[in-house]
């Protein structure tokens, strides 16, 4: 960010009409100034990200609005080139036909609960998780219901001599004289397994359904954590650029300075082009920065079902997000009885040990009821008799020694050992995670906190000092360019720490089973 117009040329002549003992004071008066009014000043600078702040301090991120506005080098590129086609704007002829969601027309401003409310409802793998618990719960009424019945119908009075008769099978004989037979009947065969079978075999299906639905919260948290990660280093982001264009800002002021000091042969040119460098790399860093920023803005939007060049504006308050942390035991406790992993690993251990007992039952017999009616009475025969009725209750009963009742039985049994373990080695991994996100939390707040009382403040006393004395006619023009770069650096490693806290905080929160807000 360059300083242009009468601002530029006003400080040139003054630094040249002031004497050198009153040199320091308006340094000092011009260092003062708010970066605000020192980046309103440059009007005519192209920028991709539009900052919108209410407060400049670095503790609080400024709102970037990425996507609506082109580089000087996009705009200026060819109307076929690659660079045009991947930033225009979202328009239906360039959707893929995957989205079917409808494109936002303007900016969308979300903070990291509706970024997180936006994964939970659009997010294609967690609905792919929700249709499939629901495929599973479907199948418990059909487990439930009654076999289905047979009904069959027996038609055997045969017209003499008939094509359907077999050729003389139905004639009359002396043994037979009415033929072989004349009855027609209706049977109607019901079939069901013995009491408390189906009912626990719908029992185990509904658990594990209920096993599944766990399981993909647990995949919801674990996608809200990658989420989250992406939301602070896009924050992060936003605050470098702050931080590098309030660099741009000083380093102007610098420039100037040598500038003014050159005219009253007091320095160096050298000193004047050594702090334009200086300000090309920082201008340079801020573009490199943007685009991360961009690329960062594409993921979140991916990751939460929207278009990927869709316009997303990101609100936070990193003093908000910093408070209210729990201590290491509330979060082993609110895991060990909360997290929805466990809760997966416990529902199949349930669903291990029933199928234990429904492989018990399997020694039970299972039972059949038929019901047939017979009547003499043929569709092609005038004679008429009694109808009569007759009941049959078939026994199915198992064989062979109960050889695949006994191996259904120990595989049961094999399955709820393994679940066992498995659900004693989940509750093992979750409270070690829960550990171990809770030391890296206590470090990254270790290492924030040191940045920010200390050293920042001691390399913003630095840059200070080396202002005041190199205007002040002080031969200390490269240790002014180290404080600066120094102070820089410090500043964008406090964003990033800063940044590294939260996600953090978002892990432990997930790794404990719960929403980071």
């Amino acid at each position: 960010m360059l300083i242009h117009g009468t601002r530029k040329t006003s400080v040139v002549d003054l630094l040249k009409s002031i004497a050198p003992y009153a040199m320091t004071t308006f340094v000092v008066a011009l260092s003062s100034f708010s970066v605000t009014s020192f980046a309103q000043s440059a009007d005519n600078t192209p920028a991709s990200v539009t900052v919108q702040s209410s407060d400049g301090s670095l503790t609080a991120p400024p709102n970037v609005a990425i996507g609506a506005q082109l580089s000087s080098q996009d705009k200026n590129a060819a109307p076929g080139s690659k660079a045009a086609e991947l930033f225009a704007p979202v328009t239906k002829a360039n959707t893929p036909k995957i989205y079917t969601k409808p494109i936002a027309s303007g900016p969308t401003e979300m903070d990291l609960r509706q970024l997180w409310n936006e994964l939970k409802m659009n997010n294609p793998q967690l609905s792919s998780l929700r249709e499939s618990y629901l495929s599973a719960k479907a199948t418990v009424p059909q487990i439930a219901a009654p076999a289905n019945p047979q009904v069959g119908l027996v038609w055997s009075g045969m017209p003499v001599n008939s094509p359907f008769a077999l050729g003389g099978a139905n004639a009359p004989s002396p043994g037979y004289p009415n033929g072989i037979s004349s009855n027609n009947s209706i049977s109607v065969a019901q079939p069901f397994q013995f009491p408390g079978k189906k009912s626990l075999a719908a029992d185990i299906a509904d658990t594990n359904a209920e096993a599944l639905l766990a399981s993909s919260e647990s995949t919801y948290l674990q996608l809200g954590a990658q989420l989250s990660t992406l939301y602070y280093n896009a924050l992060a982001s936003q605050k470098q650029l702050q931080v590098l264009k309030e660099s741009v800002v000083r380093l102007e002021m610098i420039k100037n300075v040598a500038k003014a000091r050159y005219a009253n042969n007091a320095a160096a040119y050298v000193e004047y082009l050594n702090a334009q460098v200086a300000q090309s790399a920082a201008q340079a860093d801020q573009f490199n920065v943007e685009r991360q920023l961009q690329v960062g803005l594409n993921n979140i939007n991916t990751l939460v079902g929207r278009h990927s060049r869709e316009k997303l504006i990101l609100r936070g308050d990193v003093r908000r997000a910093l408070t209210g942390v729990p201590t290491l035991i509330e979060l082993e406790d609110f895991a060990e009885s909360s997290h929805p992993s466990l809760k997966s690993s416990a529902l199949q251990l349930e669903s291990a040990r029933k199928g234990v007992d429904l492989a018990k039952k399997a020694y039970l017999p299972d039972f059949q009821v038929i019901g047939s009616s017979y009547t003499p009475r043929g569709p092609f025969s005038a004679n008429n008799g009694a109808m009569f009725y007759q009941f049959e209750l078939d026994l199915i009963i198992p064989l062979y020694f109960f050889t695949k009742e006994k191996y259904g039985v120990e595989q049961a049994q094999r399955n709820q050992a393994a679940a066992e373990a498995g659900n004693i080695s989940n509750r093992q991994q979750i409270v070690l995670a829960v550990n171990t996100a809770y030391a890296a939390y206590e470090q990254a707040k270790n290492q924030t906190q040191f940045l920010k009382e200390r050293q920042v403040p001691q390399a913003d006393a630095a840059y200070k000092v080396g202002l005041t004395q190199y205007s002040n006619n002080g031969q200390g023009f490269n240790d002014l360019l180290t404080a600066q770069t120094q102070l820089r650096n410090l500043e964008i490693a406090l964003a990033q720490a800063e940044s590294n806290l939260l996600q953090a905080q978002a892990v432990l929160m997930v790794s404990a089973g719960k929403e980071p807000f």
